[in-house]
C-alpha cells in the first residue's frame, strides 16, 4: 500500500489521558515525520500536531484510537 503523508491535529482536554495518547503516539513511532505540542494554559488544553509518513490505514487507525481517548479530538489532513 502506497503512504500518504498527512497531519494529525490533537486537541486534549483531559490531561488525565495524556498517558494514553503519549504511548498511542509511541506505537506509531516508525511513522511520525515529527510532533509538536504547545500547551495552552489560558484556555486548559494542550494542542499537537503530527505529522506522518504511512499507508493510508495506519493514519486512520491512529486518528481513531486517539480520538476514542476521553477529552481528546484529533483530526486529519492529508496531501494530495
Amino acid at each position: 500500500m502506497e503512504n500518504r503523508i498527512a497531519i494529525v491535529g490533537i486537541v486534549v482536554k483531559n490531561q488525565n489521558s495524556v498517558e494514553k495518547l503519549n504511548a498511542i503516539l509511541h506505537d506509531y513511532g516508525d511513522y511520525v515525520i515529527g510532533r509538536m505540542g504547545i500547551p495552552y494554559k489560558k484556555a486548559g488544553l494542550n494542542l499537537i500536531s503530527v505529522a506522518l509518513d504511512a499507508p493510508q490505514d495506519v493514519i486512520s487507525a491512529l486518528s481513531g484510537k486517539l480520538g476514542m481517548l476521553d477529552g481528546v479530538s484529533a483530526k486529519t489532513v492529508y496531501n494530495d
